[in-house]
């Protein structure tokens, strides 16, 4: 803790540019921090338009920065102000380093950019070691495959930062699913700081008011899920296909469409959806941990948050894991598969209705993931709480307990 306080700080950097999946796991973390540690503040940097769609617990706030998306070609763009990208950029820093600055954490966590988007963290990360913060790198359980994640951090130059800049590296996943470095060349001082947490566990909130339900949860449903939507319109049409060409299905399906689908093709699903007694259809819900504890079964894409759903409320689940631009979803996924967590269905492009009827009949016979034992699985934010205890004041916290490190 800084000299002089009683109260702890956090600051988190939430990597956005498209999507849900850093903001939902950063929220996750923070919210769980703030539980164990009551007199603990975390502040969340994030670019996400609809950041303000979710509910945040007492103590937890955020600081929105200028939206940025990546396009297909590999360039950044504005999302909303119609200015040079690199004047967004600049901006984006200058609010990033300023807030750091004022807010002065103990730790600052960066999730899974070791220096931001194009670099926009690096000016803050050298403001902060001589300070005393704890710098924590926060990564996911899989990056990418090697030969596509070994170039793109060599042209950005990041192993300087993980040497001489960050304290730990937390992988939040085990080793025997996943390294999430594996193929890069780092000095073994790096790989020693890389400490796996295990996955982070979801459960549904039991604070604020009760979120409000489709009337199709009702009864038993299967839940269809693509997380933010923008790349799950294979996923949709696919299942929707399923619904039309099988009439007879075991459940009922809720398709959770993202919000960051095409317009054009929600309006497409939602029409498809409207004539099938069995299919209902919504844009977003910011509830999903309650969608996924009412459900029978799950079918998703195969995302970090979603797969932590399916493991800690124990949810039978049909992953069909995307394939472009990143093989993450599908290394997740596959070895997820051989351990018998999860059932897997390969996307061959043609997208047989009949195919994934037969994996939606099947769905109801898979065993759950609980009874697979793996040591270690969800024990992701009991290991972070840990893990920040002995940066935090003393007086109310648990002894740091010894982590296991794999290098």
């Amino acid at each position: 803790m800084m000299p002089g306080r009683k109260d702890g700080r956090i600051l988190i950097y939430s990597h956005d540019t498209f999507g849900l999946g850093h903001l939902r796991r950063c929220r996750t973390i923070a919210h769980a921090l703030v539980d164990r540690f009551k007199h603990l503040s975390v502040l969340i940097l994030s670019g996400s338009p609809i950041i303000g769609s979710f509910d945040f617990r007492s103590r937890v706030d955020f600081v929105r920065v200028p939206g940025v998306i990546k396009l297909r070609n590999g360039e950044y763009t504005p999302l909303n102000l119609h200015i040079d990208v690199e004047q967004t950029l600049s901006i984006r820093g200058s609010i990033i380093r300023h807030t750091a600055e004022m807010f002065e954490p103990d730790i600052f966590i960066v999730d899974k950019e070791p220096m931001g988007l194009r670099g926009e963290v690096l000016e803050t990360l050298e403001m902060l070691k001589p300070r005393g913060t704890r710098l924590v790198l926060g990564l996911r359980d899989v990056m990418d495959e090697p030969r596509l994640l070994v170039p793109e951090w060599e042209r950005k130059n990041v192993l300087p930062a993980l040497r001489d800049l960050y304290d730990e590296i937390w992988v939040y996943g085990l080793p025997q699913i996943c390294d999430p470095l594996e193929g890069i060349a780092l000095p073994l001082s790096v790989r020693q700081k890389m400490i796996y947490t295990g996955y982070l566990p979801r459960e549904v909130s039991t604070y604020g008011a009760p979120p409000r339900m489709p009337e199709i949860t009702k009864r038993p449903y299967l839940l269809v899920t693509t997380g933010g939507g923008g790349d799950g319109e294979a996923l949709i049409d696919w299942v929707l296909k399923a619904y039309e060409h099988d009439r007879l299905l075991p459940y009922p399906a809720l398709l959770v469409l993202g919000p960051f689908m095409q317009p054009e093709r929600q309006t497409e699903f939602m029409d498809r959806a409207s004539r099938l007694k069995r299919v209902d259809a919504i844009t977003f819900h910011s509830h999903l941990e309650a969608l996924v504890a009412r459900a029978a079964g799950v079918v998703a894409m195969g995302g970090y948050n979603t797969f932590c759903e399916v493991l800690s409320l124990n949810k039978r689940a049909l992953i069909v894991p995307r394939t472009e631009p990143r093989l993450e979803q599908f290394i997740r996924i596959s070895r997820a598969s051989a351990l018998g967590l999860v059932s897997m269905l390969v996307d061959d492009g043609r997208r047989d209705p009949a195919a994934m009827a037969a994996a939606l009949r099947a769905l109801p016979r898979q065993n759950l993931p609980a009874d697979v034992v793996v040591p270690g699985l969800l024990e992701g934010l009991k290991n972070v709480n840990r893990l920040v205890a002995p940066w935090l004041e003393t007086a109310e916290i648990e002894p740091a307990q010894e982590q296991t490190r794999f290098a």
